[in-house]
């Protein structure tokens, strides 16, 4: 019986013309068949996202692979984000035409070969030293976009080749002169747009943090090792603490932006149509559909589940994108037929990360996206303007 890895190799011979596809043949390879970059044996074992997570888990340390994986208190959305994905079924049509697949979209007047965006996340250097700038290779390497607080890597990928299509993200700041400030830094700095966090008033109740006594300046310095009990702390994580972020931004915030810049402003963190429709009137060009990992507030609702609101909400005024659990190329094919225009992963990537460096962010969007051609084809899509919401139904649906 032919292996899923085989299948998937094979279906990457779909990607005619793709950057992330090699073409010179290894031993064993057939001719006619266009394979995927090779890497070593060590990269190539994990055959899905989930598999890099275990890899990462046994290299990193256990106060690091917690504050990665980890959500708010219960973790109730944690699982719930998985599981509202695995209730939505597919409707494939077959006896379509797919003999070429295009999974390419245009995103803010740019053309991406996927609808796959690399979220932001913190927390990279708990797992490798100079985790934004490495990561951003891999994101350049694969032409993905790299949402992420610009930095010194910036600088550091000018002088090695130039750094990857990527949009600034950040929090708010607590004034207009210095949000208007921000951003005319972030547009001289060749930023594609401003991401704007919204869902991040006051640091959440992480209790796999508040267990392990977790300090959050290791997100800057990494976790010292072997010392780490004789640390003072510098910002520990503390059960029932209240430590404020930007709790005063409100969407005037949005205003101050773009009456400073002229870059396009997506405001990521809507769940309902209400804020959905205050994000549009207040002039962003972009939703991102998201819960921030179900690492805020605790029982809010899957993003799949909210997508189709703000989809409704939004109509055709500005792109939607979603994040939250996508762990499949399946995943992908429901966020796009319930509206989406792209999705965005983070922990599959810091993991690939964690595990592997460069390639293993590299192997990671290969293998997501390598999936999502073969659930194109499988589901009779040859493009993604084919797909719409008659190709999925919930678990009992009519």
């Amino acid at each position: 019986m032919t292996s899923r890895r085989m299948v998937l190799r094979q279906l990457l011979a779909l990607f005619a013309g793709s950057p992330l596809v090699g073409t010179r043949l290894g031993a064993g390879q057939e001719a006619g068949t266009v394979y995927p970059p090779a890497y070593s044996e060590e990269v190539m074992r994990p055959v899905n996202l989930h598999e890099f997570e275990q890899a990462a888990q046994k290299k990193i340390h256990k106060l690091a692979y917690d504050f990665i994986a980890g959500g708010a208190e219960d973790e109730v959305t944690l699982r719930a984000n998985r599981e509202a994905l695995n209730r939505i079924f597919l409707r494939p049509r077959v006896m379509v035409d797919v003999s070429k697949i295009d999974p390419s979209v245009e995103l803010l007047g740019k053309r991406m070969d996927f609808p796959i965006l690399l979220a932001p996340t913190g927390g990279k250097n708990l797992v490798i030293p100079d985790g934004d700038r490495i990561a951003a290779q891999g994101a350049a390497a694969t032409k993905t976009i790299y949402v992420v607080s610009g930095g010194a890597w910036i600088e550091k990928l000018d002088r090695t080749g130039g750094p990857p299509l990527w949009w600034q993200n950040t929090t708010g700041q607590s004034s207009r002169s210095a949000a208007e400030s921000y951003a005319r830094r972030s547009e001289d700095s060749g930023c594609a747009a401003i991401c704007v966090t919204v869902d991040n008033p006051y640091q959440s109740n992480r209790e796999r943090n508040n267990r392990n006594r977790f300090d959050y300046g290791y997100m800057q310095t990494g976790v010292p090792g072997d010392e780490v009990s004789r640390q003072k702390p510098r910002s520990p994580a503390v059960a029932a603490m209240l430590q404020p972020h930007n709790p005063n931004m409100t969407w005037r915030y949005v205003d101050w932006l773009k009456g400073a810049c002229s870059l396009p402003v997506v405001i990521k963190g809507i769940l309902t149509a209400e804020d959905a429709s205050l994000a549009v009137a207040h002039g962003a060009d972009a939703i991102v559909v998201s819960n921030h990992g179900a690492r805020q507030l605790d029982t809010v609702l899957p993003t799949i589940e909210a997508l189709p609101e703000v989809v409704a909400a939004v109509g055709a005024k500005v792109p939607v994108l979603m994040d939250g659990g996508i762990r499949r190329g399946t995943d992908i094919l429901k966020a796009l037929a319930l509206g989406a225009k792209a999705i965005l992963i983070g922990r599959p990537y810091v993991w690939g990360l964690a595990a592997f460096g460069q390639v293993g962010v590299q192997r990671v969007v290969e293998l997501l996206s390598a999936e999502l051609v073969l659930s194109m084809g499988l589901a009779g899509k040859p493009n993604v303007a084919s797909i719409d919401r008659s190709l999925v139904r919930p678990a009992g649906g009519l």
